[in-house]
């Protein structure tokens, strides 16, 4: 396992100069960046081939409900495999997969049907790379540095975020967007071979009572450990939840926000989404250098930045004037940075490696399920109330979690962490 420097000395971005870490941080970003060049680039092939809004919207849900289907099956699937070489194997066939699109294109062969099965199997590949990603990070880094190393994977999402969009938007207008799909599909093909001088520790071996098991029960198990084992594992999905479910809701209706309670038009949005760009760079840099502590510090953490991220959400609504929201929206922007990287340290600390992928998978589907169910009830809430009324509501609903967040952490004070290993 790379660095082992102590916890208390030891600042996260010196995982970046580690073989290991460099190596998969290095291919994840190049990934990221694909997957932004994808989504503008993917979107506009369709709608420029069909003239169908909805049709260019099946793709976005072609995308969302493998991870929610599917997810349970993953992880227990998962959690009985080698992480290294299925990524390798699954960024090699997202690399295909995508690049099947724009040769049948050339080739005269491509239809709607078609380019809907390959985006299927894309989003269910990326649904199962996405938990033995985060379930090799113990397996690479220390204990004392999961938060960091967390925080640096969530940088690189941000960064791809904040350039992948406009280098597809700048690729599409000079090549085409049917070529910049080739381009995604080198950047999966750079994240295989990222991935190949990675040393993943093998976990601890399982007793064979455990490891013998039935997918149903395996199945079982994983979800007895989330919602009836650890007391803390349940919180932290409830939280993720209201996490998603806020967040989602309120950067899904941020246009909204922008014209009907600050008065702005599409020009400044951009400029506000920008913001909202930096401040969770600045929170994720931030993350990567503090001091890694106990859980209840971590506990704190969440507590802060949902209270803060909620008085920040009140404050717009308080204010309703763009020059207070520059800086508000930074502020929200390292809020909703803050809260994921620490939430899968914990689960990372906490969880026996054998385990890992069920955990992450039940989450994966509790929080998106959450930002799904925000982003309706607070859209109609935002019909049926005014947007006000709406952003109170959010904002509300962060504090609660504060102080749950905040009571649960003094809770725990005295509570030993679960060994991983057990």
């Amino acid at each position: 396992m790379t660095g082992n420097t102590d916890g208390s000395r030891f600042r996260g971005w010196h995982l970046l100069k580690t073989r290991d870490f460099g190596f998969l941080w290095s291919g994840q970003l190049v990934s990221q960046i694909g997957d932004g060049l994808n989504k503008v680039a993917l979107l506009w092939f369709v709608y420029s081939l069909t003239g169908s809004a909805l049709k260019m919207t099946i793709i976005g849900l072609l995308q969302t409900l493998p991870a929610l289907l599917f997810a349970p099956v993953i992880g227990v699937y998962l959690d009985r495999m080698q992480k290294k070489w299925l990524m390798v194997w699954i960024d090699l066939a997202r690399t295909l997969l995508v690049l099947l699109i724009p040769v049948l294109y050339s080739l005269g062969a491509l239809t709607l049907e078609r380019i809907y099965v390959l985006v299927f199997l894309t989003a269910i590949a990326s649904s199962t790379f996405g938990p033995a990603l985060t379930s090799a990070v113990p397996l690479i880094v220390a204990r004392p540095q999961l938060t960091a190393a967390n925080a640096l994977m969530q940088s690189g999402v941000n960064i791809a975020i904040l350039v992948g969009p406009a280098m597809s938007g700048v690729g599409i207008a000079l090549i085409g967007e049917q070529n910049v799909l080739f381009i995604n599909a080198g950047a999966y093909l750079v994240s295989a071979f990222c991935l190949l001088p990675v040393r993943i520790q093998s976990p601890q071996a399982v007793p064979e009572s455990i490891s013998s098991g039935t997918f149903v029960s395996d199945l079982l198990v994983g979800f007895r450990f989330v919602f009836l084992q650890e007391r803390t594992i349940l919180f932290l999905l409830v939280t993720i939840a209201l996490f998603n479910l806020t967040w989602s809701g309120f950067l899904f209706l941020l246009p909204v926000v922008a014209q009907h309670v600050l008065g702005v038009g599409p020009l400044e949005l951009g400029w506000l989404w920008s913001f909202l760009g930096v401040g969770m760079l600045a929170a994720s840099a931030w993350l990567a250098c503090v001091e890694q502590r106990d859980l209840g510090h971590k506990l704190r953490i969440i507590a802060g930045s949902m209270g803060v991220g909620g008085l920040a959400v009140g404050g717009l609504r308080l204010f309703g004037n763009v020059m207070f929201a520059a800086p508000l929206i930074i502020i929200i922007g390292g809020c909703i940075a803050l809260v994921t990287p620490v939430v899968w340290a914990l689960l990372q600390e906490m969880t026996p490696h054998h385990m890992l992928a069920r955990v992450f998978t039940t989450f994966s589907t509790g929080g998106m399920s959450a930002a799904m169910a925000g982003m309706l009830g607070f859209g109609w809430a935002m019909d049926q109330l005014g947007s006000g009324i709406t952003l109170l509501g959010i904002g509300v609903i962060l504090l609660v979690a504060a102080l749950a967040a905040t009571y649960f952490s003094r809770l725990l004070q005295p509570a030993a962490v679960v060994s991983p290993a057990s």
